[in-house]
């Protein structure tokens, strides 16, 4: 309550400007609690701002509510139907209400318009990835995660993601030379060396499989939650089965 008590009263005393960065800066920190209400009075001022709706649907989404950052997108949508940005976070709230249909047709808008490499091509292909993954279908999640890496060089979890999914397939000499490029490339990427541990475990590697995870899990402990890897993170089930039972294992 408090922080949305301050939040008014700076809204009162800033330009549209100045309320809009403070709106965004809040959001870009994480302090959703206090992003929210500054859209509220972003929005006020400036009704048909179709970027303040979509921020503002983020926020809602950070908070828990799907339902009002659908809506607000659906706004954002409506006020610049020619966008990709509200359209690649509609379909990443409605993947938080398991709507796949609805989320790939969103992100499949964005690559029917975006033929070029880059951003959004590259995020609405890893979004459908993991929307084709979470339906079962790992051969198209695949190659939708490898098309991903390549509209955007450097993008790691993609290239994470794809490799993740060839071990989900039994393409275990690809998903193992794709994780080790990576660990050479991103030594302190806690999503392969992660991978990486359940491979090698699954290999019977079990003396590489302790040393990498001994990098990852005090990197990011999270990878030691099965629920989190499975719907976060959203790791195919194969790998995930790996790794926890290595954890079981190696206590």
């Amino acid at each position: 309550m408090i922080a949305t008590w301050l939040a008014l009263v700076l809204a009162v005393q800033l330009s549209l400007p100045q309320l809009f960065d403070s709106a965004l800066g809040a959001s870009r920190q994480g302090d959703f609690g206090r992003a929210l209400p500054l859209w509220d009075q972003v929005l006020e001022l400036a009704p048909d701002d179709a970027a303040a709706w979509s921020n503002r649907g983020n926020v809602q989404l950070a908070l828990g509510d799907p339902i009002a950052a659908i809506a607000d997108q659906d706004r954002a949508i409506a006020l610049d139907p020619d966008s990709p940005d509200p359209h690649l976070n509609r379909g990443t709230a409605e993947e938080a209400l398991q709507r796949w249909d609805a989320a790939a047709a969103d992100y499949r808008w964005i690559l029917e318009r975006h033929s070029e490499a880059g951003e959004p091509r590259a995020s609405a292909l890893y979004n459908l990835g993991n929307v084709l993954g979470s339906r079962g279908d790992w051969t198209a999640a695949r190659t939708s995660f490898v098309a991903a890496a390549d509209a955007r060089p450097g993008f790691a979890m993609a290239r994470s993601s794809a490799a993740l999914s060839a071990f989900e397939l039994g393409d275990l000499e690809v998903a193992e030379r794709e994780l080790r490029a990576l660990i050479r490339r991103h030594p302190l990427f806690a999503d392969a060396r992660a991978a990486l541990t359940a491979l090698l475990w699954r290999q019977g590697s079990r003396g590489e499989a302790e040393s990498h995870w001994a990098a990852a899990s005090g990197l990011d402990p999270r990878y030691r939650q099965e629920e989190w890897l499975l719907s976060v993170r959203r790791w195919p089930p194969v790998p995930v089965e790996a790794l926890q039972q290595f954890l079981a294992l190696a206590g």
